[in-house]
């Protein structure tokens, strides 16, 4: 079985290959600046550790499995890397530090940092439509993905982050209770980690009964890396967390932390991955994904 570290250099060795060689250079610059900082890369080793847990209990090859679902892990960083570029513009978060260094729009310009998260995410659904699975696979795995990174997923939960802020002038400032914060985060973490699992299954050639246990595990795991996020922005620092923390608390955002507090937000987390490991398990499907699952109680960045 491959290892976590394994999936990890994988992605790496993809994502350098995965940029549109023809675009023009400032803009490649900064696209390539905001995908190739480093990070956890969770969310593609997510979808290739599904992919071979699928092909390990079906018995079918590994190879196979990793290079149909390759493509679709590299779109999901793409996507992510876009949300992180746009999320850290001043008309969002406006955030100076991102994985350790300074953020796309520090070093390019708002300007060319919007077009290189725009470049981010357009590419990514060409990666996604030339892979290697079946045209069949490829398509549904295409809207899952547009599903989740669109309005009614990542997209839409930043809106009500934004709103919950006071920075939409034609809402006003709206306080969340714990019942839509936990929907934001569904949206706004949650659903590409969802589309992560879930596409590696589907482009694995899993049945409709094992993707259903897949997603329910993603969503369990989307729930406890967000609660693991807000409370690593109450507990880590900028040098262990590589982004500035303590942000969310002085701009008055909710978390977890702040309407639960410390502890009993970490018992919900561990909760969380309980659920997940369970959903697993009435699948048969193992792999790393318990092991994800563990790493994202246990992370510290």
């Amino acid at each position: 079985m491959t290892s976590l570290d394994d999936l990890r250099r994988m992605v790496e060795t993809a994502l350098e290959r995965s940029l549109p060689a023809s675009a023009p250079e400032p803009i490649l610059d900064a696209m390539r600046y905001g995908l190739m900082g480093g990070g956890k890369r969770l969310r593609p080793c997510l979808t290739l550790a599904t992919a071979e847990a699928v092909a390990m209990r079906d018995k079918t090859p590994l190879g196979d499995a990793r290079s149909r679902a390759l493509p679709a892990a590299c779109a999901l960083e793409l996507i992510h890397s876009y949300s992180l570029v746009h999320d850290d513009l001043p008309a969002m978060d406006d955030d100076v530090l991102r994985r350790g260094r300074p953020t796309t729009h520090v070093v390019h310009g708002d300007g060319m940092a919007v077009l290189a998260g725009d470049g981010l995410l357009t590419h990514a659904f060409a990666l996604l439509a030339e892979g290697p699975a079946p045209a069949d696979r490829r398509i549904r795995a295409i809207t899952v993905l547009a599903s989740a990174a669109g309005a009614v997923g990542m997209v839409g939960g930043q809106a009500i982050d934004l709103i919950a802020a006071g920075k939409v002038k034609s809402y006003p400032a709206t306080p969340l209770d714990a019942e839509t914060l936990q929907d934001m985060h569904a949206r706004k973490t949650g659903a590409l980690l969802r589309a992560a699992a879930t596409l590696g299954a589907i482009l694995a050639g899993a049945d409709a009964a094992t993707i259903s246990a897949i997603d329910r595990y993603a969503t369990d795991l989307g729930l406890a890396f967000q609660i693991i996020d807000d409370v690593l922005d109450v507990e880590s620092s900028n040098e262990a967390l590589g982004k500035t923390v303590g942000k969310d608390a002085a701009a008055g955002k909710p978390t977890y932390p702040a309407l639960y507090g410390l502890e009993q937000s970490k018992q919900l987390a561990a909760d969380s991955i309980a659920r997940a490991k369970r959903a697993l398990a009435s699948a048969r499907i193992a792999g790393l994904l318990p092991d994800i699952a563990d790493y994202t109680l246990s992370r510290t960045n």
